[in-house]
């Protein structure tokens, strides 16, 4: 990651303290992250400014994590995606979506801050 360019995350969780907690610790890890809860503001958000990674739960009241990821990497496909969820439904939505021809990184939500930097940083 460039000192002079952190990169940007926009971190959407419908449970806010969750969102709040990974935005607190990608911003002390040197990332520019946001928290959102709900789905149609962070998608007029990457409209002025588009994220370098998406992170999301999968499991949501609006839309589902995946079905966000398959919009927002139709719209923004240089943005990276990391679909985040404590359900055991995700698994199947993401068996659907990976038929569907997509791919998409799935961590478990007992991440511990140090993992969870990581799999970002990899991105």
């Amino acid at each position: 990651m460039p000192e002079n360019h952190p990169q940007t995350v926009f971190v959407v969780d419908d449970e806010p303290g969750t969102a709040s907690t990974i935005a607190a610790i990608l911003n002390a890890s040197g990332f520019q992250a946001t928290a959102f809860t709900d789905v149609e503001k962070v998608m007029q958000a990457a409209e002025s400014c588009c994220p370098d990674i998406l992170i999301s739960d999968v499991v949501m009241p609006q839309m589902n994590g995946i079905e966000l990821a398959i919009k927002f990497k139709a719209t923004y496909p240089k943005c990276k995606i990391l679909l985040i969820s404590g359900n055991t439904s995700a698994n199947r939505l993401m068996e659907v979506a990976t038929q569907q021809g997509h791919a998409f990184t799935l961590m478990s939500k007992s991440i511990l801050p140090n993992d969870l930097v990581a799999a970002v940083a990899k991105l």
